[in-house]
């Protein structure tokens, strides 16, 4: 009984632990239903709590490199403590939440390049090695985020890639610790103008901030910049208007307006904390960065990146929107 014991704390012999999602595909704002079902070990096995969290792949900056790692952003407790006889099967129902501002994984079925996103189910057992699982979920765009990608499609931008930064986009409703940018090659008839241009969402139950980075050329006299534009739109929109019309709007009147701007001392949404130099200034920036540390179940990526490796198989998304 001893030795049974011992190798219990090792994790041999101990229960086991298996999700089982109703449909991995979901959207912001809405739940994921499944059931976690555990299967009791060979000995009696003290359960203190049982865990299920969205787990994504962030970029995060750190000195002067920067490195991917996996944050959960989403965590809710489906049971307290039980005892769990040697054998025993038990099967909890849950419905998570998905936050309005989950970053989305897929667009038209297919995988965006660069996203992953998973759902973990954590068994915390006493005196023992803990048990988990993993399962990857796929997040769809809500309708306007998807009419707003059609009209980068329609205006002939190509899809490049998309990650997750670590900070906070200063002025935003942005309330998870990472936001998302979606990268497009520029269209043709931007191209003199424009080399690339990142789209972040920042949604909320009533509408969507959408924030537009546009890599600008520079000229025979002149260095390239960033411009930045800002806009609001809601959900009951999304059916409304011409989305081709007024993203190329905000395009040139992001690129065009950057002069004025610059000269005013406003250079756009600042982002604290990202990886590619366009930080807030100042300690601010810093203390917003550093604040965001392991906080918010960050961990390095070496730790489970085999596990979304080894999970989560699908195409990337790598071309257009087709």
């Amino acid at each position: 009984m001893v030795f049974k014991k011992m190798l219990s704390a090792f994790g041999v012999g101990g229960p086991s632990v298996d999700t089982v999602l109703a449909n991995p595909n979901t959207r912001p704002g809405l739940t994921l239903d499944g059931q976690v079902n555990i299967v009791g070990g060979d000995a009696l096995s003290n359960i203190e709590q049982i865990t299920v969290g969205l787990v994504t792949r962030v970029e995060i900056e750190g000195g002067d490199t920067e490195f991917a790692g996996i944050m959960e952003f989403q965590r809710m407790a489906v049971s307290g403590p039980l005892q769990l006889a040697p054998k025993q099967q038990l099967s909890i129902p849950f419905q998570l939440p998905v936050p309005w501002e989950t970053p989305i994984t897929d667009v038209y079925g297919q995988r965006l390049h660069g996203m992953t996103m998973g759902l973990r189910t954590e068994l915390a057992i006493a005196r023992a090695v803990d048990k988990s699982d993993l399962d990857q979920v796929n997040v769809h765009p809500l309708p306007v985020h998807e009419r707003i990608l059609e009209a980068f499609q329609r205006l002939g931008f190509r899809f490049k890639h998309a990650d997750l930064e670590r900070g906070h986009i200063r002025g935003s409703q942005q309330t998870l610790p990472f936001y998302q940018e979606i990268e497009f090659f520029a269209a043709p008839q931007y191209a003199q103008a424009v080399t690339e241009v990142e789209l972040t969402f920042v949604t909320s139950p009533h509408g969507v901030e959408v924030i537009l980075e546009c890599d600008k050329r520079g000229g025979f006299l002149s260095a390239g910049h960033d411009a930045f534009g800002r806009y609001t739109v809601s959900h009951a929109d999304a059916d409304r208007v011409d989305w081709t019309q007024v993203v190329d709007g905000w395009l040139r009147e992001t690129t065009s307006r950057y002069g004025s701007l610059r000269a005013s001392g406003f250079g756009g949404p600042q982002k604290y904390g990202h990886g590619h130099g366009h930080r807030g200034h100042g300690m601010g920036g810093m203390v917003a960065g550093a604040a965001l540390g392991v906080a918010g179940g960050l961990i390095a990526g070496e730790l489970i990146g085999d596990a979304f490796e080894g999970d989560f198989g699908g195409d990337d998304f790598g071309g257009d929107f087709e």
